[in-house]
């Protein structure tokens, strides 16, 4: 178990250094040594059944250690007594880990056995060296139409999702886990870091009722629990996700939500800490505290960790340090739009801000590269026309740029795609297509193929082949 008890602590670990509480501010603790010091992120307990864990974050001096709070340390006073357990924060790791869900102490929370053997591992592990990771580049194909063609995400790689609140970052996700499930043999591992438990919870279920969880391991450090256990929950992830890419050579899709928290509870515990904060507030160790999670993400000969990270943008402001940040990090930048989520193009993908490193002619081929360099330049010049529109009409345009106009629309309708999370909410049977389905598509829109279709016919569809059944469907309900 990752808790002594007070007792156990106290006659069974008699070994074990014990401190007492000098100051605590928060969740910030001061905590007094006298005969050895505990090492940097070991785990402190206190309380009578060990209920308080903190963890080590500074030296203070040659006696004095600073902690942070992983649990509510409601009940800890001066004087009180503090347990070095001599080791760091660990999860458990392995197929025992399969299909069940846990918080940042590696305890189960899904109400079923609780895990006590098997492999344990520290939460704090360092990055493969470089002479350790692949040098080739591959694609993982999503099934969502607007990813693989515009935004490929590349395996072993690290994908962003940005946007404000509501346009459906965790729906995206959610998504992701489904058809990865269906599609590959890998492992899924959902990292929720300082999101509603609501949210925990429903997806729990919708993994249960998909018939996907014996394969997806499931952590929350939820916004409801301290700085310390959101802060840290990202790292017991990767390690889960490290064992099963290093011992078992298996690919793992890592999803967290949301990489925004992570940032927001390393500030947090910055300012608890009393350093002075950065830009907007901000810590001034971000992007050293942000480097030690994303560089653990990578892929060897034999096994890789794909991650793809929500990013909750403050404000939608696109310049905010955490984004900048986070931006530097990866290989392909899925952007949101509430503008096209008010228009009810689902996905929310804007293509325009959207991009890849792996959209190269080297990398996707010729044909891949140039479709999508054709929508962005379709779109591209849409969006230069709708002011013209907006003030003039469609009627001053010229015969060149009114085609533009309806390929562009025609293309926006066909990069939509209904979700197979979301069936039960607009009651459309969910499609995953192919990544040369949704590039013939997108060639057979370009070269006007469809010109004489409604815009509707090409709307919430998988593959272009049903295009031609709902026109035809339209134009009977019409006559």
């Amino acid at each position: 178990m990752t808790r002594l008890t007070y007792m156990q602590a106290t006659n069974g670990y008699s070994q074990l250094n014990c401190g007492k509480v000098l100051a605590i501010r928060s969740s910030v603790v001061d905590i007094y040594f006298e005969k050895k010091l505990p090492d940097l992120y070991s785990q402190l307990q206190a309380g009578d059944e060990g209920e308080i864990i903190i963890e080590v974050v500074n030296h203070l001096d040659a006696h004095t250690v600073r902690g942070i709070g992983i649990t509510p340390i409601s009940g800890l006073a001066r004087g009180s007594r503090v347990i070095n357990v001599g080791k760091p924060l660990q999860v458990p790791v392995g197929k025992q880990t399969l299909g069940r869900v846990f918080n940042v102490f590696g305890e189960t929370i899904d109400g079923k056995e609780a895990i006590t053997e098997g492999n344990w591992r520290s939460i704090h592990q360092v990055p493969l060296p470089l002479q350790q990771r692949s040098t080739t580049s591959d694609i993982l194909a999503t099934g969502i139409k607007a990813i693989d063609i515009l935004t490929p995400i590349e395996q072993g790689g690290k994908a962003g999702l940005f946007g404000g609140a509501g346009v459906g970052k965790t729906v995206l996700i959610t998504e992701m886990i489904h058809n990865m499930v269906s599609q590959y043999q890998g492992i899924s591992l959902f990292c929720g870091i300082g999101e509603r438990n609501r949210e925990a919870e429903e997806l729990y279920r919708e993994m249960q009722d998909a018939g996907v969880l014996d394969n997806t391991i499931m952590l929350f450090g939820q916004m409801d629990e301290p700085p310390g256990a959101r802060f840290r929950v990202g790292h017991a992830a990767l390690t889960m996700a490290e064992y099963f890419r290093d011992e078992l050579k298996q690919d793992v899709l890592l999803l967290m939500d949301n990489i925004f928290r992570f940032i927001q509870a390393g500030q947090e515990v910055s300012g608890l800490m009393g350093r002075l904060p950065s830009r907007v507030g901000y810590q001034p160790t971000l992007g050293t505290e942000l480097a030690e999670l994303e560089e653990r993400i990578t892929n060897t000969a034999t096994g890789s960790i794909t991650s793809v990270q929500a990013v909750y943008v403050p404000a939608d402001d696109f310049t905010d340090p955490a984004a900048v940040q986070t931006f530097g990090h990866l290989s392909a930048s899925i952007v949101l739009s509430r503008k096209r989520a008010s228009e009810g193009l689902y996905p929310a993908i804007d293509p325009l801000q959207s991009g890849s490193k792996m959209l190269s002619p080297t990398i996707v081929g010729e044909r891949h590269y140039n479709i999508a360099q054709g929508i962005k330049s379709t779109l591209a010049s849409y969006e230069d026309l709708k002011d013209i529109i907006a003030m003039l009409g469609m009627e001053e345009l010229s015969e060149s740029d009114r085609a533009t106009v309806a390929r562009a629309r025609r293309l926006e309708r066909f990069l939509t795609q209904p979700f197979f999370s979301t069936e039960q909410f607009t009651g459309k049977k969910g499609k995953l297509v192919s990544l040369e389905d949704a590039l013939e598509g997108c060639e057979r829109i370009l070269n006007d193929e469809f010109a004489d279709y409604s815009e509707r016919s090409l709307y919430m569809l998988g593959s272009i082949d049903e295009v031609k059944k709902k026109h035809k469907e339209a134009v009977n309900n019409e006559t």
